[in-house]
């Protein structure tokens, strides 16, 4: 009877040591994100998370440690929506040019639907901003987990859409300005919505998001078929 109870107990306490895990993770990229890594002390994090205090050394090894743990759940994260949005980030079957730009279209969609809408989306941003003004080790894993491939294989669908190669310089630049502006909706959002007289950014002011990057990218490829078209002529 009692080895039937301990083998019932065993799912049970992974469980919760997972959610007191999970809980950790979470308290930490908010808190950090909201006061710094320097600013915010263990016994916070864990009155956020609702948990032992010891247990971040535990499960974490200490602050730092649940540092690292944070930035591999964003990468986690953003490798999930953009594997959704892209095909996987890393190099698939080559895509007709028709193909292609429907994807980037595609991908700057649900770029909108999760960086401009979602809350989660808010506390990573804040922890990467935090990241990007004073880069640790964290900001190394986030870069190779997420940025340099998420980035790269836009580059390369950008390349199949227009023709200009992935890793020029241009190609790379113009890559950025997609995202950019996307980010900026979330970072500049206050100042988004004292200007549009908005109380929020939900779906239906996503969807005018949506449009007006859209209609950006629309432009940019107009403009690469355009001198494109020259070029042939000449």
């Amino acid at each position: 009877m009692n080895k039937q109870s301990s083998v019932k107990k065993q799912p049970r306490e992974a469980t919760t040591a997972d959610q007191t895990r999970a809980a950790l993770v979470h308290a930490a990229l908010k808190l950090f994100g909201r006061q710094g890594f320097d600013g915010t002390s263990t016994r916070e994090i864990a009155a956020e998370a609702r948990a032992n205090i010891g247990s971040i050394a535990y499960h974490f090894g200490g602050k730092e440690g649940l540092r690292a743990a944070a930035a591999d759940h964003i990468v986690e994260t953003i490798q999930g929506i953009a594997g959704q949005a892209l095909g996987g980030v890393q190099a698939s079957a080559p895509l007709t040019p028709e193909a292609a730009r429907v994807q980037l279209f595609a991908a700057l969609e649900r770029m909108v639907g999760f960086v401009v809408v979602s809350p989660q989306a808010g506390e990573i941003v804040q922890f990467v901003l935090r990241e990007l003004s004073h880069p640790t080790a964290a900001l190394d894993r986030i870069y190779a987990g997420v940025f340099e491939p998420t980035h790269r294989r836009l580059c390369q669908i950008w390349e199949q859409a227009t023709g200009e190669p992935a890793e020029s310089e241009a190609t790379r630049l113009t890559v950025f300005t997609l995202i950019g502006q996307v980010i900026y909706f979330r970072i500049g959002r206050e100042a988004v919505m004292r200007r549009m007289g908005w109380r929020e950014i939900g779906n239906a002011e996503a969807a005018k998001v949506v449009a007006a990057t859209t209609d950006n990218l629309r432009a940019m490829l107009a403009a690469r078929d355009a001198r494109a078209g020259k070029k042939g002529k000449s």
